[in-house]
C-alpha cells in the first residue's frame, strides 16, 4: 500500500477492536474527509471484503484484512437519516449526495448483497473546473455549441470518464456568460451551482422530483431556457429532451456510451420502429454536438483526457435521417474546419505528446489500421519500414 494512503489505513474503523456506534459516527466524516485529501475518487467499503479506493482508474487497498459485517453495516449505515434509512430497508437500493461540510460533497451508492452491507462513494472535488482546465484541445468547438439557443448537447462515456464535471462545465459556462433561467435534473446532485449571471434551479431526483421525466415536464412550465440533465436513461427522458431541444430550449444531458454512433444508436434505437422516422428527422434538426471522453492513465500517474466531438452540420443530419450512422467516422475525419475530431485521433494526439503510453493508445485506438501503424512506428520492422513510410505520414506519426 502507498505511503499516500496511509492515514485511510490509520481509520478506527480498521484498527479500532472497540468500535461502538459514537466512534463509528466520528470516523466515517474523517475517512471521507482523508480520501478527499489524498485525492482519491471512489471509496468502497463491503462487508466480508476489503476495503479499498480509486485513484486515477487504479484501485489501492487499505487493508488486507475483510470489513466484518457489523463494522460495514455501521460505517455504512452511520450518516443515513431516518427516510434515508427507510427507504434503503424498502428497496435494498439507495443512492444520495452526502453533504458534510461546504466543501465536503460525495456521492454515496449503499446496496444490500449476501455477506451484508455494501457502500461506494464518489468524492466529488470541491469545486467544478472550469472548461479551460479540463483537458480538452480546443474548448472554442465547445463555447461555440453553448451559445446556441436551442438544440441538444450530448456529453457520453463510460462510468467515471468525468462526464459530470463536463457538464456542470458547461453549466458554468452558460451561467457566465449569458442572462438565461438554467434548471438541472440530477441524481444526486454532485455539484452546487449558484447562480450569476443566469439564475439555476438545482433539482435532486428523490428528494425533489420523483424521476427524471417528471422533474422535465414540470421543467417545461417553468420558463426555462437551458435544461441539464444529469443521464437519459430511459425513452420518456429522452422523448422529453429530444422534444424540448427542437422547441427552443438548450437542451445538455448525459449518456453511458463510448462514440458519437453507439450515441446515436442508442438515443434513436428506444423508440418503437413506427416513431423511428418522425425522432430521425427531429434529432436530424435539433442536434448541436455530441462529446465523448475517456480518461486514459497518463505516463505521469494522473489521467489523460481523450476525447471525440461531432458537430451537427447539414452532412450529419442528412447521415441522421437516412439512418447512415455507419458513416459518421468519415465525417469525423473530414469535419475538422469544423471543430471535429475522432477518438483514435485524440489518442494518437496524446501518445504523440509524451501523456500516454504505447499500451495505452494501443488499447484506446479503434482502427485496426492505424494501431498497426502505431506499432509499426515505434518498433518497425525490417520489411514494413518502407511500404508503411507513405501511410505513417498521411496519419501524422514522424
Amino acid at each position: 500500500m502507498s505511503h499516500d494512503f496511509a492515514a485511510l489505513a490509520a481509520n478506527p474503523l480498521f484498527v479500532d477492536p472497540q468500535l461502538d456506534d459514537t466512534k463509528v459516527r466520528s470516523a466515517m466524516p474523517r475517512l471521507l474527509a482523508d480520501c478527499q485529501a489524498a485525492g482519491v475518487s471512489d471509496l468502497h467499503l463491503s462487508a466480508q471484503a476489503r476495503p479499498f479506493v480509486r485513484r486515477h482508474g487504479l484501485i489501492h487497498y487499505l487493508t488486507e484484512t475483510p470489513l466484518p459485517s457489523d463494522v460495514a453495516e455501521a460505517a455504512n449505515l452511520t450518516l443515513l437519516d431516518e427516510k434515508q434509512f427507510g427507504a434503503l430497508q424498502k428497496t435494498s437500493d439507495l443512492e444520495l449526495a452526502l453533504a458534510l461540510g461546504p466543501d465536503q460533497r460525495f456521492r454515496a451508492c449503499i446496496t444490500l448483497h449476501k455477506w451484508g452491507v455494501s457502500g461506494a462513494y464518489r468524492i466529488v472535488p470541491p469545486r467544478a473546473l472550469p472548461m479551460a482546465e479540463l483537458g480538452y484541445p480546443d474548448i472554442a468547438v465547445l463555447q461555440r455549441l453553448l451559445a446556441y439557443h436551442n438544440g441538444l448537447i450530448l456529453i457520453t462515456g463510460p462510468v467515471n470518464s468525468g462526464k459530470t464535471a463536463t457538464l456542470t462545465a458547461m453549466v458554468e459556462e452558460v451561467n457566465r456568460s449569458r442572462n438565461d433561467h438554467i434548471i438541472t435534473v440530477e441524481d444526486p446532485i454532485e455539484y452546487v451551482v449558484a447562480s450569476k449571471s443566469c439564475n439555476v434551479t438545482q433539482r435532486q431526483v428523490g428528494d425533489h422530483t420523483k424521476t427524471f421525466a417528471t422533474a422535465l415536464r414540470a421543467a417545461l412550465r417553468q420558463d426555462p431556457d437551458v435544461m441539464a440533465i444529469g443521464e437519459l436513461r430511459d425513452l420518456e427522458t429522452i422523448n422529453i429532451a429530444i422534444t424540448a431541444a427542437e422547441t427552443g430550449h438548450l437542451v445538455l444531458g448525459t449518456m453511458h456510451t463510448a462514440d458519437v454512433t453507439s450515441t446515436l444508436s442508442r438515443l434513436l434505437d428506444v423508440f418503437p420502429p413506427s416513431q423511428q422516422a418522425q425522432i430521425r428527422a427531429m434529432v436530424s434538426e435539433s442536434l448541436r454536438g455530441i462529446v465523448c471522453q475517456r480518461l486514459l492513465p497518463a505516463i505521469d500517474g494522473g489521467t489523460a483526457l481523450a476525447c471525440e466531438i461531432l458537430v451537427g452540420n447539414l452532412a450529419v443530419g442528412n447521415l441522421i435521417r437516412e439512418n447512415k450512422l455507419q458513416n459518421l467516422a468519415s465525417v469525423l475525419e473530414t469535419g475538422m474546419r469544423d471543430g471535429m475530431l475522432s477518438m483514435d485521433s485524440s489518442v494518437l494526439e496524446l501518445f504523440k505528446a509524451g501523456r500516454i503510453s504505447e499500451e495505452v493508445a494501443l488499447a484506446n485506438i479503434g482502427n485496426r489500421a492505424l494501431r498497426t501503424l502505431l506499432q509499426n512506428t515505434t518498433h518497425p520492422p525490417t520489411e514494413a519500414a518502407v511500404t508503411a513510410q507513405t501511410a505513417r505520414k498521411r496519419f501524422g506519426l514522424f
